[in-house]
């Protein structure tokens, strides 16, 4: 005689969702801690690279390199990439 496995109740689907969702947060908060870590980072770099450059009597901005970063963003994350680009750009550069 076959036994068969009785399908989960509703309470107990539910509970197991709930735990992989509270699970699934607690990396995306996780990630986001490191992201934002990372952007600050990067804030600091492009402040040294900006400090060389006006240093040297150059401008603060160089468009072209702007070009590309936007453009990579683009392509890999299509066309919201851009807008996370141009707000990183702003975060580390400031306002043209």
């Amino acid at each position: 005689m076959a036994t068969t496995t009785p399908a989960p109740t509703e309470a107990g689907t539910a509970s197991a969702a709930d735990e992989r969702i509270a699970q699934d947060r607690e990396r995306i908060d996780e990630l986001d801690r490191r992201i934002i870590d990372l952007v600050q980072e990067r804030m600091e770099v492009s402040a040294r690279i900006q400090r060389a450059r006006i240093g040297a009597g150059g401008r603060r901005v160089n468009l072209s390199r702007e070009m590309g970063i936007l453009t990579r963003y683009r392509e890999r994350l299509g066309r919201p990439g851009t807008s996370l680009a141009m707000t990183l750009l702003e975060l580390c550069r400031g306002r043209v």
